[in-house]
């Protein structure tokens, strides 16, 4: 695991391979954006913004809706953020991520993995 802070940054081996917060103007919505690239070989990012400080939770899930990684589950402060997702050891296919925040907001979207 590493961190480093520019504004905020971890890096998890195997699940989320790094987090961190975007600098920018204040973030006046939540919002999850479509990860890039998409399809994607191994690896991916994931943005999203939080209009308030939330306890909050990014994972990705199978085609069957079983839960395969836990990206993200903690409290962030509001703003703007990107996790890097590396799908290695995970089979090609599509995938769902889904943010959710302790206020009771979700977004989920879809991503496509190809080996």
């Amino acid at each position: 695991m590493r961190i480093w802070s520019d504004t905020f940054a971890v890096f998890i081996t195997k699940e989320a391979t790094g987090i961190g917060s975007l600098p920018g103007n204040p973030v006046e919505h939540f919002e999850l954006s479509q990860n890039y690239p998409n399809p994607f070989n191994p690896v991916t990012v994931i943005r999203y913004r939080l209009p308030a400080s939330s306890q909050i939770d990014l994972s990705i899930y199978n085609l069957r809706g079983q839960k395969v990684a836990t990206l993200i589950s903690k409290k962030q402060p509001a703003g703007s953020y990107k996790v890097q997702w590396d799908a290695n050891g995970f089979a090609s296919g599509v995938y769902f991520y889904e943010l959710k925040t302790a206020q009771g907001l979700a977004q989920t979207r879809k991503m496509v993995y190809l080996r």
